[in-house]
């Protein structure tokens, strides 16, 4: 199956010192990220923004895959930006924020961690019958494209496909049992009005990490793809001071 026209992968590569891996959400693409991952790049770093498995081609696609299958790609990223790189950060919106959260649970050694209006959870009535629902409904209405700027657009599946979601909110239940786990920098930014993940998720991320390292900033003029929003910019240029700042910390510290 071929890949959606904007949806390819980007790989830029930059520095050995740092490397940033930048993972999507679900039934999105590396469109979404795209003008993130290309800021990085602007900044010097190495970065790597994979196309996660069941993407960028047809819904039906995503509901044969799994969140082992997401996971395990942004892990050979990571795997290849640790093997080029002294130090590298992950960085995730929405379900990629999810995947950022897991693969800091199992790698201590990621030098921090960037989320956007991360999802772990979700308080809507019918996910307690998605296990069951997912068998016998194949999708629904998706909420993709939601951005408060005008023309501002997402490349995403139009239908949430429901196997792949039920699966999404099995990783959710691990991530959650195991946020004490993330020591590591942390710095969450959530959109003040989302209409994709809840408030609640955030406040479970910030509730539950043992970081002593932790900044949460309010994105006010932007809605659930912040990324693509008015406040792109304050996002880009966020993640950039806290890579720096963490970077030249860990120097220090080593000297």
């Amino acid at each position: 199956m071929s890949v959606l026209s904007g949806a390819e992968p980007f790989v830029h590569e930059g520095s050995e010192d740092i490397g940033v891996l930048l993972c999507h959400g679900l039934t999105s693409t590396p469109q979404s990220m795209r003008p993130w991952a290309e800021h990085l790049a602007a900044a010097g770093f190495s970065v790597r923004l994979p196309l996660l498995p069941g993407h960028g081609t047809r819904w039906q696609d995503l509901n044969r895959t799994t969140w082992q299958d997401w996971y395990a790609e942004a892990d050979r990223n990571y795997e290849a930006l640790r093997e080029r790189c002294r130090a590298v950060f992950v960085c995730g919106l929405s379900m990629g924020g999810t995947l950022t959260l897991r693969l800091a649970q199992r790698h201590p050694d990621i030098a921090g961690i960037v989320v956007v209006n991360p999802s772990v959870l979700t308080l809507r009535r019918f996910a307690k019958l998605l296990p069951v629902l997912s068998r016998f409904v194949p999708s629904i209405a998706a909420i993709a494209g939601d951005i408060a700027k005008p023309g501002a657009s997402e490349l995403a599946y139009d239908r949430l496909p429901l196997r792949a979601m039920a699966s999404l909110q099995r990783l959710w239940a691990l991530v959650r049992g195991e946020l004490d786990a993330i020591e590591q920098p942390v710095l969450l930014m959530r959109s003040a009005v989302d209409r994709v993940v809840e408030s609640a998720s955030a406040a479970a991320v910030l509730r539950g990490v043992s970081s002593e390292d932790v900044r949460e900033i309010v994105l006010s003029d932007s809605y659930h793809v912040a990324t693509l929003d008015h406040d792109a910019p304050r996002v880009f240029s966020s993640s950039v001071e806290f890579i720096q700042r963490i970077h030249r910390e860990r120097v220090e510290e080593a000297v």
